[in-house]
């Protein structure tokens, strides 16, 4: 353990508008890092397990959405967490590396002596103190969290190999076309301050490389790179590739979950995730009820203070309820998130489906899809303000915003 003087901060990578296209219908009404997960911002769980590591001093939100996005988040979470919570807008893409090198001097404020960097668009336990212990004893100048997957599904990830026994890293490439290792990348580091100048020097080398292709512009045809801006430097390919082996990065594996939240259905699938944690971590933000004077409850549920939900209903397993939704009598709901101000009136059904704002499911309709959470039409989603009438069945669809369903529609995109 390091000593009790040290400070640590987080930063969280929060990305932009232009990476959230495959989140779309549910990117158009809200940045994808505020998408409720289990009736919390996505953002939310990688800011509350940071919040355990001891001696931590500030976390920094770094992206290019507009500030205003997130400025009524960042002051209500750090008032809750009694932690300080700041945004820090990039006005261009930096590269993974890069945007944290670009606020180099901010990260250093409170002279931390170790750096967390941490994916939004990641769900899992977020064992972080478990990960700094595991880096004071390597070392090293930074910690991987790494986890062991399907070989069939490692090429979508960045594949390492590490020592079975020093659990340094010794070899890393990112979403290779043969397969290396089923050790994967899970987004989420610690590093010491030195991972600045690892960082400085890649960019040294590529602009020593742009000055060098200026003389010859037939090199500058052929070089893979050219097209990089200085500053731009990635995490995996600039800097990890090229220091693997040399005594500088380890591993730390994760043997709980871990899933990357890149479609509306892995967003499904991670909240029930989170929910399922909530037993273990947080078990007051889980509803419960037997049907006497409350809903019916089965498995994990989270309601909203603010919504009603009639006794009759049925709720679960893997339910979230928003802010001021109204579930009518004798619904069933089951694997759906319910988002903000939606109306599911009586004895309608909502299956394996997300529910967008100020949505509306008419009397005796059913809202549901396979569950088939990695396919594009795997779970039905309904944009903002759709209101499907009484008796309509919408089955494995994607609906845009503020349209009405008066008929049946099975796997199709209504736009």
């Amino acid at each position: 353990m390091g000593s009790s003087g040290e400070k640590v901060v987080a930063v969280i990578m929060v990305g932009g508008p232009t990476k959230g296209t495959r989140f779309r219908p549910l990117s158009l009404n809200v940045a994808k890092p505020l998408f409720p997960l289990a009736g919390q911002p996505m953002v939310h769980h990688p800011i509350s397990a940071c919040k355990r590591i001891p001696n931590l001093a500030q976390i920094y939100l770094v992206g290019f959405y507009e500030e205003r996005e997130f400025a009524l988040y960042v002051s209500s979470i750090s008032n809750e967490l009694k932690v300080p919570v700041r945004y820090l807008r990039e006005e261009k893409p930096h590269g993974s590396a890069g945007g944290l090198y670009n606020f180099r001097d901010r990260i250093m404020e409170d002279s931390p002596s170790h750096i967390f960097l941490l994916n939004c668009d990641v769900c899992c336990s977020f064992p972080l103190q478990e990960m700094l212990e595991a880096h004071r004893r390597y070392g090293g100048m930074g910690t991987i969290l790494v986890i062991k997957v399907s070989a069939e599904s490692a090429s979508q990830f960045g594949e390492l190999v590490a020592d079975p026994d020093t659990k340094e890293l010794l070899h890393y490439t990112e979403k290779p076309e043969t397969f290396v290792s089923d050790l994967i990348n899970c987004g989420v580091y610690v590093f010491t301050p030195d991972i600045f100048t690892a960082i400085q020097g890649v960019s040294s080398q590529r602009k020593d490389r742009a000055n060098l292709r200026r003389v010859s512009s037939f090199e500058a045809l052929q070089s893979a790179t050219r097209s990089l801006p200085t500053d731009f430097v990635r995490l995996d390919q600039d800097i990890l590739s090229p220091l693997a082996g040399k005594k500088q990065l380890y591993t730390y594996e994760t043997m709980d979950f871990w899933e990357q939240i890149k479609t509306p259905g892995m967003s499904l699938k991670c909240s029930a995730l989170y929910l399922a944690q909530f037993r273990y971590t947080s078990p007051h933000l889980l509803a419960s009820g037997d049907g006497s004077k409350s809903a019916t409850i089965i498995g994990d549920v989270f309601i909203h203070p603010s919504a009603k939900v009639h006794p009759t209903a049925k709720i679960g397993p893997n339910v979230s309820i928003s802010a001021n939704a109204r579930i009518g009598p004798g619904a069933r709901l089951i694997s759906c998130i319910i988002l903000d101000d939606v109306e599911v009136m009586e004895n309608a059904v909502v299956i394996h489906a997300i529910v967008g704002w100020k949505s509306s499911i008419g009397r005796w309709s059913r809202v549901q899809a396979a569950g088939d959470f990695n396919a594009k039409l795997g779970i039905t989603i309904l944009g903002e303000a759709v209101s499907v009438e009484d008796e309509v069945v919408v089955v494995n669809s994607i609906v845009l915003p503020n349209k009405t369903l008066n008929v049946s529609v099975q796997e199709e995109i209504i736009l």
